[in-house]
Order: C-alpha cells, then sequence, then structure tokens
C-alpha cells in the first residue's frame, strides 16, 4: 500500500504494509510474577487531647502554632490531671490542650484570638 502525507507543505510519499495484530506484536520473554509480602503496619491511636512534652517547670505549653480558641482555666483554680485547659485552633484544627499534672493555676498568659508559637507557656502553675 502507498501512503501520501503532507507536512507543512511538503508532500513524503511512503510504502506501508499493514501487519495482522498477531505479527506487530513485541515478543517479550515471560517474566515470574513479583513476590509480595504484607508486613501491618502499627497505627498510634487518635488522641483526643495532647499534652505538654516539656516538664522542666511547673505549666503547660503550646505543642504547636497555632490561634487560642478558648481558654477553660482562670488563676487560682485548682485543675486536675488530663483536665482540658485551653482549646488551640492549628491548620484548621481544634486541639485541645490538657493539663500535664494537677495544680493551682498561678497565671493563664494566652487569651482567645491570641496567636501561640510552638513551646510558648500558656499556662502557669504554682
Amino acid at each position: 500500500m502507498r501512503l501520501r502525507i503532507r507536512i507543512n507543505g511538503k508532500t513524503y510519499e511512503a510504502d506501508v504494509e499493514i501487519l495482522d495484530s498477531q505479527e506487530s506484536a513485541p515478543e517479550y520473554p515471560p517474566y515470574p510474577p513479583a513476590q509480595t509480602t504484607f508486613v501491618p503496619a502499627t497505627l498510634p491511636q487518635p488522641s483526643t487531647h495532647f499534652h505538654a512534652e516539656r516538664n522542666d517547670e511547673k505549666g503547660c505549653r503550646s505543642p504547636v502554632t497555632g490561634v487560642v480558641i478558648k481558654v477553660n482555666v482562670e488563676p487560682g483554680q485548682e485543675v486536675r490531671p488530663d483536665e482540658i485547659l485551653v482549646v488551640l485552633e492549628s491548620m484548621k484544627m481544634e486541639m485541645q490542650i490538657a493539663a500535664p499534672g494537677g495544680g493551682l493555676v498561678k497565671r493563664v498568659l494566652v487569651a482567645p484570638g491570641a496567636a501561640v508559637k510552638v513551646d510558648e507557656l500558656m499556662v502557669e502553675f504554682a
């Protein structure tokens, strides 16, 4: 079969042979299937609140950069371990920050709407 093709105004002619699909298929050597192994991952369980990681002083620090949404304590208030002190918003997610231990609140250093940085002291205990 003869084929004529025009590219950018210039005409080319070529002889074309149409092959059966079996003849035109490339020949590949058979490959053995890949060995698959499955190792189940151990995922951490989600927590509903966060603890301050640093306990070098009596206080509660921000674990993330964010904005204070709510403050649940005031100076002079007695708090229990795991009591929610502050609610932060970070990357459009709310985080409840819990007291690392029980004690008496000495100072609250943040207010709703305040921006906090990582490791910033938010609540100080007596």
